[in-house]
């Protein structure tokens, strides 16, 4: 099977399962409506929802992988604190069982970003962080210089199950997923963290993971700072 062949059999299953319980769930609604209880009928709109979603966020995500707009990105500069507050006042609300905590040096200055592109980052690894973390976990969030200088470091740990050394090298592939009791409770389509690398790598940064000492994982992506003596708006292609 080739590359192609392969890719859209994968996203066939993938848009069939949440279309099959979407279609199922209408369908008895429609032909016992008035046999079915009232708890039941929001269970099941519910249900319809929550598979619409996942569907919507299916197609969003193969629209970024077919259409190539990682790979075109206008890089200005943007106020870090003012790009990731808001990312994570969406995820909190989202995610009402975990505390996110956030914090980030004030001596940091600008990075060097496509702001769109970096909040997109920034909601993939903080939804991943919650979506593969017990309830009632606690997720840290910092920003801080980098090693490398020009560049600063953007952590997001969390405290999930961590992820085994014969994983490390699949999880940023296309339509991966860990394999865990955690991980198959959750419906996900192995296409968020593909994006989120060729995201960092398309503003000239680089994205890695290592398992936290006690429980979870840490996720750092480093970014270019924002230089003045170079040009204020770039295009990356």
């Amino acid at each position: 099977m080739s590359k192609q062949e392969d890719f859209v059999a994968t996203v066939s299953h993938e848009l069939r399962t949440p279309l099959t319980s979407i279609r199922g769930f209408a369908q008895t609604m429609l032909a016992s409506w008035d046999k079915l209880s009232e708890d039941d009928k929001k269970k099941f709109i519910k249900i319809i929802e929550e598979q619409s979603n996942r569907l919507i966020g299916l197609v969003e995500n193969i629209l970024s992988v077919s259409s190539g707009a990682s790979n075109k990105l206008v890089l200005k500069k943007v106020n870090l604190k003012q790009a990731i507050e808001p990312v994570i006042k969406i995820i909190s609300q989202k995610y009402p069982d975990y505390s996110i905590s956030f914090s980030i040096n004030p001596k940091l200055p600008e990075g060097m970003l496509d702001n769109e592109r970096f909040q997109q980052i920034v909601m993939n690894l903080l939804e991943n962080a919650c979506k593969y973390s017990p309830k009632a976990s606690q997720v840290f969030v910092s920003c801080d210089f980098a090693d490398n200088e020009g560049f600063f470091s953007l952590k997001i740990k969390d405290e999930g199950v961590g992820i085994s050394p014969e994983n490390k090298d699949k999880i940023f592939q296309k339509f991966s997923r860990v394999d865990n009791p955690l991980t198959r409770s959750v419906q996900g389509n192995g296409l968020g963290l593909y994006i989120t690398k060729k995201l960092v790598e398309s503003m000239k940064g680089r994205i890695d993971f290592k398992n936290n000492n006690d429980k979870g994982t840490t996720f750092e992506v480093k970014l270019p700072l924002y230089n003045p003596e170079e040009q204020v708006c770039s295009v990356v292609y």
